[in-house]
């Protein structure tokens, strides 16, 4: 098997697979193929590959698939991603208020969540500057200052730490906490989603 195989569809790719990609490939680098001007990954691929769910014309095997450390697991279509990130969407335009090239702060572990708000910003044209979680209030508030982040979605670990350094964060205009419990002064991302 090609290594193309392994990476792109696990060990069952076949030579086929591999050959369409190659081709593909090279006939837009020969100008036979056009590169679109705009391609947007959630509207182009997932609801391409949703659309085809519906009609039968593609297997509905996971989109995604999450396991945590205690053995709960989440497991999505395609439709079922493309109709969640589309919820998240409409959470982070109607209700944050953000617009195309806004830009929103995301500092979560890989949970469920932190997938869907990806796929929400490429659906939505929100630029997502990614944090990881051991930053502290002052690694929050130059990431937020310096990317004029006016939204932020974290979680109860780090609230308190964005809590600290909001007020220096002219830009920052919502915040998004991502729990089962209120914070004064955050939305939470649970409640509106659903």
């Amino acid at each position: 098997r090609h290594w193309a195989c392994v990476l792109f569809h696990d060990m069952s790719c076949s030579r086929h697979t591999y050959n369409t990609l190659f081709s593909q490939d090279e006939s837009i680098k020969q100008g036979e193929q056009q590169v679109p001007e705009y391609f947007n990954f959630a509207s182009d691929v997932l609801d391409k590959w949703s659309q085809m769910e519906k009609d039968g014309k593609r297997s509905s095997n996971p989109a995604f698939w999450w396991v945590n450390g205690r053995g709960n697991e989440v497991r999505w279509s395609f439709e079922e991603l493309g109709f969640h990130s589309r919820k998240v969407a409409n959470v982070l335009s109607d209700i944050c208020g953000l617009h195309k090239g806004d830009r929103v702060m995301l500092i979560l572990p890989r949970i469920p969540e932190w997938w869907l708000v990806n796929v929400a910003c490429m659906r939505t044209g929100i630029s997502l500057v990614l944090g990881t979680s051991q930053l502290t209030a002052k690694d929050i508030s130059y990431r937020l200052q310096a990317c004029k982040a006016k939204c932020i979605i974290t979680n109860d670990m780090l609230a308190s730490a964005v809590d600290a350094v909001a007020s220096d964060c002219q830009f920052l205009k919502t915040k998004l906490i991502v729990s089962e419990g209120r914070r004064d002064g955050w939305l939470n991302f649970n409640e509106l989603y659903k």
